[in-house]
């Protein structure tokens, strides 16, 4: 039996569901649609014959004991449940064909054991295989086997996709190396396989139940050596690889590229940071075979050179071999020039190898990028792609050229990689006699097919064009060797810049970006991940989405971490094009940013800051005797910033301590000083932004500086980066260094080491603030060095460090989202915890804010302490520690966001009804009035307001302003500098807001205002 389709679940579903898993459902229509695919772009054609993959509802999968339950569910009500992981293939796999659950099962990522003396370890489906090589490191050991999908698929994705990776030579498919697999079963029941059961879940793509537990076999760890080699043609390789297999040279993996996907690589473009080429001295790889050996470097591999030689083999020089290594994962990197691949997978025997590159060099006349993997069961796997574009109608017959790739493949003794949706009704040819046995175990554990129909039956029309396209495969290669495309070039688009519409269709949906996101793992779900922003812009290009204040907003939410940038393995430029979506979204197209940010744009303009302070109290932070030896003009000067010129003055203060310590002269902006300008930028308020650059820079040349030192990282980046880009744009000369004072003081420890006095008795975990880091400098070792040369401080790493780390979540998911952002430096401190520090340590006002209120919040014990302060106290200065203040500081912020969201706003407009009535035109409350009296009147009212109201508020504000002042102040508190400037403040805000505001408040007020009317 086969389960019906299920596009929607009924009311009483969605409740139980909800009642079963809370916060991991989702039943949202928009981010149900981010899990209808996997990362093949599918001709349109082939979507039709599809239909609707959409989900009915998302479920995160946190335990085994959730599996058991969603699938007794499903089985009720018999509803289909399609086990989602990394989503990282493209056989259909995780296509829900007939709606249905989505079991998200991305939260079983545990590892539950690690037996180092054994070689075992014993880890969730879940887990990302990245994440488990990290982690077994650490224990001294490594993985047999590894796909070169790592960094985002999870083992149980390998199990269930059954693949090949590194290692595989040696250790052949990747479950070989697994002994044992906890299951839970259509039925809801769970089981264990082993030995020769697993056999009836190789491949099965989730059709057999929810993988939830894998017992891996694991190696010791071994530093590995590698070697690569160019082979004048794919014979050639072959004759190496056979001679290696006969002299049996023990090697670990062998991979290889074809010509074209060699020539590819070196065109793809080089990878950019701000503008700055990152990779100018990457090797140029030859036009040829390119295969890398890999292998232990305690082996004896001495047969190894005379093998590939006598082969017709060159052996390149060591830097290609450490270059191709280190790009293991990144094979994908050709697709920049795509912008979109046609793919076709297949596994021939060595034997055929070079019969086959033959056969597809001679009948198909697209060039075919080939990457390859050596099997130790004499089998070879071929990943072949065609440049082509999805958005082009040649796309849908081009398509037919990769079945003339897999006939190929089967008239040499091959067969297509995997089975799947797409090539289901090859599985006899994938799954030979195993597969009676897994449709057998289908027919017992699942009566009412729920589990992940027609992956494995496919779909009639599908199949049919399949089978039809495989035996007219002639006629089909003739018109898909006319199909081909010449350069695809990109134009501004619904207001989709051309830069950010070519990444999204070069975007190659890997999922590499998805897991170490913050806008990701904060909220949870695909709709706030890289990948999911880039699929959104091609469904709204296609004209299947909007691009609504809501998209918006998810454009906005990014943090700027840069974590994508760094794991991208196509290495574009995303937080680029991020940043570029929110100045044509708010700057050009006046789309409404987060509402707080305008409440700061109005200080900052006001006051040069975002905490609604006054300047005049800017620079009140300097300590007499500091302020007593700084010049008016030197070559340095220290520039604060808002948080630490007003919140976390510790920051500043320890700065200019340590600055004076190490007698370096410097100056400053004083009270002159502004906001570096970040908080605009990230807001999409590039007009206020270019105001306040302009004045700092103009301010910083007055004073004769040379070379500014801030200590925050955001004010570095925006000093060091963003300035001189933006001063060139708008012809502005600059001519400033940049430098934080962890770099300058780095270089002065001489003369700081011997003044300290005071011993710091704690163990003290380092937190690497993303702007100065990832996304800034990589400036990683000079914090390090001064946080060291504190006397009887214990130093600790925390997990994810340096290039890797997380980001803390501020400040962009505090002003969006705080509970998202609590929960985010709640992650980060929990690491702090895992180590056993005292204390939490950062360079970043902001990420100490964070910190600080973070752990507040989630009732955790570790302090949050700033590098500079830490560093004062024990050169034996006072420095008060400013955690009461910084917490007292965020309370009026942290209530002014929650006031600003749509339904806070409706009730507080609720409360001004009455002023907001008196304030209307006569003839216009006198219409109102009737609605009181004159049947039907509120169902006329309804559809006018969301016209009447925005005509109305610009005449009504100003009059209504003192007393919705008088309601923000009952329900903010706040200080009475804030208090002083809110008449100032609030109508700028309000007059930005409204006109974006307005259409989701007018729903929500529209029937109050009504009920008001009614009953006064």
């Amino acid at each position: 039996m086969t389960a019906k389709k299920v596009p929607e679940l009924s009311e009483v579903q969605k409740t139980e569901l909800s009642e079963l898993f809370g916060e991991r459902v989702n039943l949202d229509k928009r981010d149900r649609h981010y899990y209808n695919h996997d990362i093949g772009a599918l001709p349109p054609l082939v979507k039709k014959v599809i239909g609707n993959t959409d989900p009915a509802a998302v479920v995160k999968i946190k335990t085994e004991e959730d599996a058991a339950k969603l699938l007794e569910f499903a089985n009720r009500h018999k509803i289909p449940v399609v086990p989602r992981a990394g989503a990282s293939s493209g056989y259909g796999g995780v296509i829900p064909t007939k709606g249905g659950i989505v079991a998200d099962v991305t939260l079983l990522d545990r590892i539950i054991s690690i037996d180092p003396e054994g070689q075992k370890v014993v880890v969730q489906s879940g887990m990302i295989w990245e994440k488990l090589e990290r982690k077994l490191k650490e224990q001294g050991l490594s993985v047999r086997a590894i796909p070169s999908s790592a960094p985002s698929s999870t083992v149980g994705g390998w199990l269930a996709q059954s693949g090949a990776g590194y290692g595989s030579y040696e250790f052949g498919w990747g479950y070989e190396s697994m002994e044992k697999v906890r299951v839970v079963l259509p039925n809801g029941k769970i089981k264990e396989f082993s030995g020769p059961e697993l056999k009836k879940l190789i491949g099965t793509m989730g059709t057999t139940g929810i993988i939830t537990e894998i017992t891996l076999k694991v190696q010791k760890l071994e530093e590995r050596k590698a070697v690569s080699v160019s082979f004048p043609d794919a014979s050639a390789m072959k004759k190496a690889v056979e001679t290696i297999r006969e002299k049996n040279i023990p090697l670990w993996s062998i991979s290889f590229l074809n010509p074209e996907w060699a020539d590819m690589k070196n065109k793809s473009p080089l990878k950019l940071h701000y503008g700055e080429i990152v990779d100018k001295h990457r090797p140029v790889l030859p036009v040829a075979y390119v295969c890398t050996f890999m292998y232990p470097a305690s082996r004896d591999v001495s047969g190894l050179t005379e093998a590939v030689e006598s082969a017709g083999g060159t052996i390149l020089p060591e830097e290609i071999a450490k270059h191709e290594t280190e790009e293991w994962f990144k094979s994908m990197k050709v697709k920049r020039l795509g912008p979109s691949f046609i793919p076709a997978e297949i596994l021939v025997p060595l034997e055929k190898m070079d019969t086959a590159f033959e056969e597809i060099k001679k009948r198909i006349k697209l060039p075919v990028l080939t990457e390859g993997m050596v099997i130790s069961d004499g089998n070879v796997v071929l990943l072949c792609f065609m440049r082509h574009s999805e958005r082009s109608l040649l796309f849908n017959t081009a398509f037919a050229l990769s079945l003339s790739i897999l006939k190929i493949a089967e008239e040499n003794g091959g067969r297509a990689y995997s089975s799947g949706l797409f090539f289901a009704s090859k599985k006899q040819s994938v799954f030979g006699n195993r597969l009676s046995e897994i449709e057998a175990l289908r027919k017992e554990f699942d009566p009412n097919g729920i589990m992940n129909p027609e992956t494995l039956e496919g779909k009639g029309l599908l199949n049919t064009a399949v089978s039809l396209g495989s035996s007219f495969e002639p006629m089909g290669r003739l018109v898909g060797n006319m199909s081909g495309i010449g350069e695809v070039s990109f134009k501004d688009e619904k207001e989709i810049p051309a830069e950010v519409a070519e990444l999204a269709y070069s975007c190659s949906q890997c999922g590499y970006c998805v897991s170490e996101c913050d806008q990701y793992y904060g909220r949870g779900w695909e709709s706030q991940s890289p990948r999911g922003k880039w699929f959104f812009i091609k469904e709204y290009l296609a004209g299947r989405e909007k691009l609504d204040q809501r998209q918006t907003n998810t454009f906005l939410a990014c943090t700027t971490c840069q974590m994508c940038d760094a794991r991208c393995e196509l290495d574009m430029p995303i937080e680029h094009a991020w940043m570029t979506m929110r100045g044509k979204l708010v700057e050009e197209e006046k789309k409404m940013t987060f509402p707080p940010f305008e409440i700061m744009a109005a200080s900052l303009l006001k006051e040069r800051n975002i905490w609604a302070n006054f300047s005049k109290d800017r620079d009140k932070w300097i300590p007499d005797d500091i302020r007593a030896k700084m010049k008016d003009k030197a070559d340095y000067a220290y520039f604060a910033g808002c948080t630490a010129s007003f919140v976390e003055k510790d920051v500043a203060v320890g700065a200019v301590r340590m600055l004076d310590d190490a007698e370096i002269e410097f100056t400053g902006l004083g009270d002159k000083e502004a906001c570096c300008g970040i908080p605009m930028l990230v807001a999409g308020k590039w007009d206020v932004f270019e105001k306040i650059m302009r004045m700092n820079v103009a301010n910083m040349k007055k004073r004769g500086v040379k070379t500014v030192i801030t200590s925050c990282p955001a004010c570095w980046l925006m000093w060091h980066t963003v300035y001189p880009q933006w001063a060139e744009k708008l012809g502005i000369e600059y001519g400033l260094e940049t430098k934080h004072y962890s770099e300058v003081l780095a270089e002065r420890l001489d003369v700081l080491k011997p003044k300290f006095k005071k011993p710091l008795n704690k163990v003290v975990a380092w937190h690497d603030s993303c702007h100065l880091g990832r996304a800034g400098g990589k400036v990683y070792e000079p914090p390090r060095e001064l946080l060291k040369a504190i006397p009887g401080l214990q130093f600790r790493e925390l997990e994810y460090n340096r290039e890797q780390a997380h980001c803390c979540g501020s400040v962009v998911s505090l002003i969006a989202e705080p509970p998202v952002a609590y929960k985010l430096g709640g992650m980060r401190l929990q690491e702090a915890a895992d180590v056993n520090a005292d204390i939490l340590a950062a360079l970043c006002p902001c990420c100490t804010v964070q910190f600080r209120v973070a752990a507040e919040k989630n009732n955790m014990k570790i302090e949050s302490q700033d590098l500079g302060a830490l560093v004062a106290r024990s050169l034996g200065h006072d420095i008060p520690d400013s955690t009461n203040f910084a917490l007292q500081s965020w309370v009026p912020f942290e209530k002014m966001i929650d006031l600003m969201q749509p339904e806070n706003m409706t009730d507080l407009m609720v409360e001004l009804l009455p002023e907001m009535m008196a304030a209307m035109p006569s003839p216009l409350q006198a219409m109102m009035k009737m609605v009181k009296y004159v049947p039907g009147m509120d169902a006329m009212m309804k559809p006018m307001m969301p016209v009447m109201m925005p005509m109305l508020m610009p005449s009504v504000m100003p009059k209504v302003m003192p007393d919705m002042l008088k309601a923000v102040e009952r329900r903010v508190p706040m200080p009475d500098y804030m208090k002083d400037q809110l008449p100032d403040l609030m109508p700028k805000a309000m007059d930005n807001l409204m006109p974006n505001m307005l259409p989701l408040i007018i729903p929500l007020l529209t029937p109050r205002m009504i009920e008001y009317i009614k009953t006064h």
